[in-house]
């Protein structure tokens, strides 16, 4: 092989190598979109139960829930973490803990859940 086509094929393959990368494509989410993201995750369950103040309720409902309280909360609520504080992990009534609790048996407290769905999204 030549010098001409030895330079020729290297280009080529370093040209190749280039486009070949995966291309970092997702957008950093604003704060609003990470807790849509973390409330469609608990409409989402299929396999789960939302435990708060002593009832379980279905995904939608607990879903239907958190918005509301979301929607309450207006302006004071400005990060996806404020979110998980101050609405989504504990009964602003009772003051007791929210739960997921899985068909399997195992319970997870809804702060641990978001906390690990939010790790999964960054």
């Amino acid at each position: 092989m030549n010098m001409k086509n030895l330079l020729t094929l290297i280009f080529a393959l370093l040209t190749f190598c280039v486009y070949c990368q995966p291309v970092k494509t997702s957008k950093t989410l604003t704060e609003s979109e990470k807790i849509e993201y973390l409330i469609q995750r608990i409409e989402n369950l299929k396999d789960a139960k939302f435990y708060r103040n002593g009832s379980l309720y279905d995904a939608k409902t607990a879903a239907a829930h958190l918005t509301m309280k979301r929607e309450k909360a207006g302006s004071s609520i400005k990060t996806v973490h404020d979110f998980i504080e101050k609405i989504a992990s504990t009964s602003s009534t009772t003051g007791s803990d929210y739960k997921i609790v899985f068909n399997s048996g195992e319970e997870i407290l809804a702060k641990e859940f978001y906390l690990k769905c939010l790790k999964e999204l960054e």
